[in-house]
C-alpha cells in the first residue's frame, strides 16, 4: 500500500526546507531489520515480506518484482549504472536483477525474472557487489560466500568469524581485498580471490556487536560502528598495519553538539524545542530510560556539493564527511576533527510518519542539494522515503559554520594601527614605531579567509609559494653574541619547504650527570642555540648540533618551568616554581633582571618576550601580566649588587571562570595583538591586547585542561601564506592534539595515535607548517602531517617518556627531550 502525495515536515509546520517525506509505503509485515539500498535515482526495499519494490525517484513509480518465497533480508545496488543491477537475498535464494530489462518486460506486460546466483545459503544479513559487478559477496551466518553475478556458482567461501557477519565492503584500490565485520566484534581483511585471511583485528567492544562498515577511499581508512554508538577508524595504508586512527563515542559527541547548539540559542528543527535526545544525563527527566544509539548505516556525505554556489562556505576542501544512520535520526560526522556537524532527529519533525527506524539507507550523491533517505519503522509496518536538504539542515544548527573570515574576523597578523588607549602604546610612544604594513612585511592588503575552507583557496598554504614576507630581512643578519661560538653560519639561508621530516637520530646526550626532567626546550631565532630549562633549577644553552654547552644559568630556587628567547637572540627569560622570573644575557651568567616573589602570589608557570621584545608576558594564577622593561647590564662600582634594569606592570588580564591559566601563547617575531590562554576550566580565551580585553572564549576545548598551546609562527628562514599564521594547536593529557583556525574558532582536525596519559607531553610545528611533532609517554616521539589525522612517523630509541619537542627554525631538524634528562637530535 502506498500513500499519495508528498508529506513535508519541519517541526509541525509544512516547511520543506529541512526534510520532506516523499513517499510512505505500508507493508503487511514489519520490514524493520533488513539491509535497504539506495542508488542515484532508485530506492530498493522489501514489501509484504517477499516482494521486492524498486521506487524510481524520477518517475515516482514503483517497480515490484517477485521471485522469493521467504522474507527478503538484504538488498544492494551494483556499482555501475549501465546496466543497473540489484541483488536481493532471502533464506532460500540470492537473485540478481537487471532493472533495465525488468522495466522493459513490465512495459511489455511480461513477468520479469532475475538470475538466481545462490540457493540455501542460510540467513543472509548483507550483500555487496564487487567494483566491476561481476561478483557478489553474501554474508550468511558466520561465512561470506563469493558468488558469480551471472550464474549460480560459489567462487570462494571465507570462513573465520565466530558469529554472524553483519557487513562486508570491497577495497577499490587493492585488488581482491574484502573487509568484513561481525557480531563477534572484530573485523577481518580477506583476499577473496584465494580465500586467504590477511588480517584479523582484536575484539573492539566489550559486549556490543559491530553492525556497519564503510571504506573511505580518499583517506584509505575503514570506519565501523557498533550497536552502542561507538565508532572506530582504522588506517588501510600499507605500512600502517591497520592501526586505529580514532575512536569516537557518538553519544558523547551528540550531547556535546546539542549543548553547543542550545547555548548558542539555535534550535534543532525550526519551531521546535531542542530534541529530548539532545539533553545531557543530568537533564534527563526522572524515570526516563536511556536509549542506545545503534549505528545502522555509515555512508559518504558530499558536504561541499551542497554549498558549491556559496563563496562564504567555511568547510575544508581536504576534509571528508560521512552520514551516520541510527534508530533515532541522522548525524553528520567530520572525519578531520571527529565531531558532529549536524543532527536530524526524526522526533523533532512531527509530520514524519516514522520516529524510530529499524533500517536505513542513503543515496551517496545529492541531487539538487538533496539526499534521499530510506527508512523502515522499528515498530510498525511502514517504509518511508525522505528527502533531506543538507544545506538547510546545517544552516539551522551551525550558522557559524557558514561564516568565513570577514573584515572584523580575528587575525594573528596585526592589520590595524594601535588604538590611542591601547596598553601596547605605553612603551611604543617612547621607544618604538607603530606597526604598519611596511614593518609587517605585507606586500598588499590581504583579505582574511578561513585557511582550509575557502573554495577559492587551492590548498591550506603549507607547501605553496609564499604570499608575503612575514619577517624583516634584517632578522637574518646577526652579530656574534658569545665570543664567536654562535656566529650565524646560515646567513641568508632559506628553510627547505619540501624537505622530508627529520626521522633519523643523529645525536643523543645527557644534559646532566644524573636523570633530571627537562621542562622546556626552545631554539633561538637563528637556529644556532638551544635553551633547556631543567627541574634541577638551572637553564642550559647548547649549540644546535648538541656537541657543546655554551652557557649555564643558575639562581632559581625551584624547577624552571619555561624558557624563552628574545627576538634579537641576546636574552633569555625563565620562569620558575620559586615564584620568580629572571632575564638572562646570553653573554653573561648573571641575571639582568629579577622579578621576585613579592610581585607574584602564585607560581609563574610561563613567561615569554612579546611584541618584538617590547614586553614580557607571564601567567600567574588565573591572570597574565603584561610588563614593560628596560635591560641594563652595566654595574655601578658603589652599588654593584643593585640591578639597573627596570620593569613595570602595564596591565593584568584575568581569564574568566578559571582557577589557573595552564598555558599561554603569543607571537614575538612579528607584530601581533593576539594572546591565547587556556585555563583549568578546559576553556581557551583569546585576548586582543590592542583593545586591552578578551574577545572570544572557546569552552571545553579538550576533555582535560590544555597543557600547551602551539601557534604556527613560522620562522625568519621560511614564509607561508598569511592565512597559515592563524593556525594553532592545543593538546591535553589523554585527548590528543587539536588544530584550530583563529578566524572561525573551530577545531579543524584532530591528531591521535600517540600516548599522553601519564605526563603532559609537548608539541611543536615545523617552520614550513607541514609537520607537527609530539612527545609521548610510550618512550617515542611522533610526527604528523598537517593534512592527516594519523601519525606519519614514530621515532623510537628513547629511554623515558618524551615530554618536550622542538623544531629548528633554520633547518629541518627536530630535538626531543625526555623525562630522564636526555636530548636527541633528529635529521631527515
Amino acid at each position: 500500500m502506498e500513500s499519495d502525495g508528498d508529506r513535508c515536515s519541519s517541526g509541525g509546520s509544512c516547511n520543506p526546507d529541512v526534510v520532506r517525506e516523499k513517499r510512505l509505503f505500508k507493508s503487511k509485515l514489519s520490514e524493520s531489520l533488513v539491509q535497504l539500498a539506495c542508488s542515484h535515482h532508485h530506492c530498493a526495499f522489501p514489501l509484504n515480506r517477499n516482494e521486492l519494490c524498486i521506487w524510481n525517484t524520477a518517475t515516482a513509480q514503483p517497480l515490484r518484482l517477485s521471485g522469493h518465497h521467504y522474507s527478503i533480508s538484504a538488498l544492494s545496488f551494483g556499482s555501475k549504472t549501465n546496466p543497473l543491477l540489484v541483488c536481493s537475498a532471502s533464506r532460500e535464494c540470492v537473485i540478481v536483477w537487471n532493472l533495465d530489462e525488468c522495466t522493459q518486460k513490465v512495459q511489455e506486460g511480461l513477468t520479469p525474472r532475475g538470475i538466481v546466483v545462490g540457493t540455501l545459503l542460510g540467513m543472509v544479513l548483507h550483500v555487496r557487489f564487487n567494483p566491476d559487478d561481476q561478483q557478489v559477496a553474501v554474508c550468511a551466518g558466520n561465512q561470506i560466500y563469493m558468488l558469480s553475478a551471472k550464474n549460480e556458482a560459489i567462487l570462494a567461501e571465507l570462513d573465520g568469524h565466530l558469529a554472524p557477519v553483519t557487513a562486508a565492503e570491497f577495497c577499490t584500490w587493492e585488488k581482491s581485498m574484502l573487509i568484513s565485520v561481525s557480531e563477534d566484534r572484530t573485523f577481518k581483511v580477506w583476499d577473496y580471490s584465494t580465500g586467504q585471511l590477511i588480517h584479523q583485528s582484536g575484539v573492539l567492544t566489550a559486549a556490543f556487536p559491530l553492525l556497519s562498515l564503510l571504506i573511505d577511499e580518499e583517506n584509505k581508512q575503514i570506519i565501523t560502528g557498533c550497536a552502542e554508538g561507538q565508532l572506530w577508524i582504522f588506517s588501510l595504508i600499507s605500512d600502517h598495519n591497520y592501526r586505529c586512527v580514532a575512536h569516537i563515542n557518538l553519544k558523547k559527541e551528540q550531547e556535546k553538539f546539542c549543548n553547543k547548539v542550545s547555548k548558542s540559542g539555535k534550535k534543532i528543527g525550526e519551531g521546535q524545542n531542542t530534541s529530548k535526545i539532545c539533553k545531557t544525563n543530568n537533564m534527563r527527566p526522572e524515570g526516563s530510560v536511556e536509549t542506545s544509539l545503534p549505528i545502522l548505516l555509515i555512508e559518504h556525505c558530499d558536504f561541499l556539493v551542497c554549498f558549491h554556489n556559496e563563496e562564504n562556505i567555511s568547510s575544508a576542501l581536504n576534509t571528508s564527511y560521512f552520514w551516520i544512520g541510527s534508530s533515532t535520526g541522522l548525524l553528520i560526522i567530520n572525519l578531520a576533527n571527529f565531531e558532529l556537524e549536524a543532527f536530524l532527529s526524526y522526533k523533532d519533525y512531527s509530520d514524519l510518519s516514522i520516529w524510530f527506524a529499524g533500517s536505513c539507507a542513503l543515496t551517496r550523491k545529492p541531487v539538487n542539494g538533496k539526499v534521499l533517505c530510506l527508512i523502515t519503522s522499528m515498530f510498525e509496518d511502514m517504509i518511508a522515503v525522505l528527502e533531506v536538504n543538507l544545506a538547510a539542515l546545517v544552516r539551522t544548527q551551525q550558522h557559524d559554520f557558514l561564516l568565513c573570515g570577514n573584515e572584523d574576523s580575528l587575525s594573528v597578523i596585526a592589520r590595524y594601527s594601535l588604538l590611542t588607549n591601547s596598553p601596547l602604546c605605553k612603551v611604543l610612544k617612547k621607544n618604538m614605531k607603530e606597526p604598519s604594513n611596511k614593518t609587517l612585511g605585507v606586500k598588499s592588503t590581504v583579505k582574511d579567509q578561513p585557511l582550509v575552507f575557502h573554495n577559492k583557496i587551492k590548498s591550506s598554504g603549507y607547501t605553496t609559494a609564499p604570499q608575503m614576507t612575514m619577517f624583516s630581512p634584517n632578522n637574518l643578519k646577526k652579530k656574534d653574541v658569545s665570543k664567536g661560538k654562535t656566529s650565524c653560519k646560515c646567513k641568508n639561508k632559506e628553510y627547505p619547504l619540501e624537505s622530508s621530516p627529520p626521522i633519523k637520530c643523529e645525536k643523543e646526550i645527557f644534559v646532566t650527570c644524573k636523570p633530571t626532567p627537562i621542562c622546556c626546550i626552545q631554539y633561538s631565532g637563528d637556529g644556532e642555540m638551544l635553551a633547556c630549562s631543567l627541574a634541577d633549577k638551572t637553564v642550559l644553552i647548547f649549540n644546535s648540533s648538541l656537541t657543546d654547552t655554551c652557557n649555564v644559568f643558575s639562581g632559581h630556587d625551584g624547577a624552571v618551568n619555561s624558557v624563552g628567547w628574545s627576538h634579537d637572540k641576546k636574552w633569555l627569560v625563565s620562569a620558575s616554581e620559586d615564584r620568580t622570573v629572571r632575564v638572562w644575557s646570553v653573554c653573561n651568567n648573571e641575571p639582568a633582571l629579577i622579578l621576585g616573589k613579592e610581585k607574584f602570589h602564585k607560581t609563574v608557570c610561563f613567561a615569554q618576550f612579546y611584541f618584538i621584545d617590547a614586553f614580557i608576558l607571564l601567567c600567574c594564577g588565573a591572570e597574565f601580566h603584561l610588563l614593560s622593561f628596560h635591560l641594563d647590564t652595566t654595574k655601578d662600582d658603589l652599588k654593584r649588587y643593585k640591578q639597573r634594569s627596570v620593569c613595570k606592570l602595564v596591565q593584568k588580564f584575568p581569564m574568566a571562570s578559571t582557577m589557573e591559566i595552564t598555558s599561554l601563547s603569543a607571537v614575538n617575531d612579528f607584530y601581533s595583538y593576539i594572546v591565547l590562554t587556556a585555563g583549568s576550566n578546559r576553556a581557551l580565551e583569546v585576548f586582543d591586547l590592542n583593545a586591552g580585553c578578551s574577545i572570544a572564549v572557546i569552552p571545553e576545548v579538550h576533555t582535560r585542561s590544555v597543557h600547551q598551546i602551539c601557534q604556527n609562527k613560522g620562522s625568519s628562514f621560511s614564509t607561508q601564506q598569511p592565512e597559515a599564521y592563524n593556525l594553532f594547536m592545543t593538546t591535553a593529557a589523554g585527548d590528543g592534539i587539536k588544530l584550530w583556525d583563529l578566524r572561525t574558532l573551530r577545531c579543524e582536525r584532530r591528531f591521535e595515535g600517540h600516548s599522553s596519559r601519564c605526563y603532559p607531553c609537548g608539541i611543536a610545528v615545523s617552520p614550513c607548517g607541514r609537520f607537527i611533532a609530539s612527545g609521548s609517554d610510550d618512550k617515542c616521539a611522533y610526527i604528523y602531517e598537517m593534512r592527516s589525522s594519523t601519525f606519519l612517523h614514530k621515532l623510537g630509541g628513547h629511554t623515558e617518556s618524551v615530554i618536550n619537542v622542538t623544531f629548528s627554525p633554520s633547518s629541518p631538524q627536530l630535538t626531543t627531550a625526555t623525562l630522564d634528562g636526555k636530548l636527541q637530535l633528529f635529521l631527515p
